[in-house]
């Protein structure tokens, strides 16, 4: 059983920055993939960023590409998610997922395991 906690969401002001994290344990494969998600109101969930646990291979998608910026820390087993330059349509409850292996995926379907996760609100 892996379990995903993060933290660190808030309201910002466009331009502002936050920093989330996500604290993973239990029984956590040697090789996985951490990635961020997001789900605003009315969309569809969409892919923001990923990481491979051992070489930290790094994967964005375009509209945060330059913003946002994904790292690991392999002793406490988080990953983090750096978000700069926010904007409006950042706005949305971001969450934590993992994949066993070491390709990142853009899917969703391809995590199986979920956080529960953490609200970002960028006002204008």
């Amino acid at each position: 059983q892996v379990s995903l906690v993060e933290s660190g969401g808030g309201l910002v002001q466009t331009g502002g920055s936050l920093r989330l994290t996500c604290s993973a344990s239990g029984r956590l494969p040697g090789t996985r993939v951490m990635a961020w998600f997001r789900h605003a109101t009315g969309k569809e969930r969409e892919f923001v960023a990923a990481i491979t646990w051992r070489m930290r291979n790094t994967h964005y998608a375009d509209s945060v590409q330059g913003r946002f910026t994904i790292s690991r820390d392999y002793l406490r087993d988080t990953v983090a998610l750096q978000m700069d330059s926010l904007r409006p349509e950042d706005t949305a409850g971001y969450y934590c997922a993992l994949r066993e292996g070491t390709i990142p995926k853009a899917r969703a379907n391809e995590y199986r395991s979920w956080g529960q996760g953490t609200k970002v609100t960028v006002s204008s």
